[in-house]
């Protein structure tokens, strides 16, 4: 990767992807971000980029799912559809109302 942005990045999407499953991580690479993630996204432990190393960690296992773990996408792509209908919905209602009123 080199001096790009893409060692943090991923390190970034990492953090993400515990904080939405509210699981922890144990990140493991062999020249970028090896890190421990807490189920709330905050880096707990990390190695310096580029350096062979070994970060030893404990974490707790973890019962039952979030909301993402259980619906998935399903949460957001219903949200959308609901603000496209409101939409479609508020745009037909002002037709009737202009057309009423000519």
């Amino acid at each position: 990767y080199g001096e790009s942005v893409a060692i943090p990045q991923h390190l970034q999407i990492s953090r993400m992807r515990s904080l939405e499953t509210g699981r922890p991580m144990l990140r493991a690479t062999n020249n970028g971000a090896t890190a421990v993630i807490d189920g709330r996204g905050n880096v707990q432990a990390l190695l310096p980029f580029y350096r062979q190393d070994t970060l030893a960690a404990t974490v707790q296992g973890m019962a039952g799912s979030t909301p993402y773990i259980r619906c998935g996408n399903l949460l957001f792509l219903g949200l959308g559809a609901l603000l496209l209908a409101g939409a479609w919905f508020a745009g037909r209602r002002r037709r009737v109302d202009t057309q009423n009123h000519a």
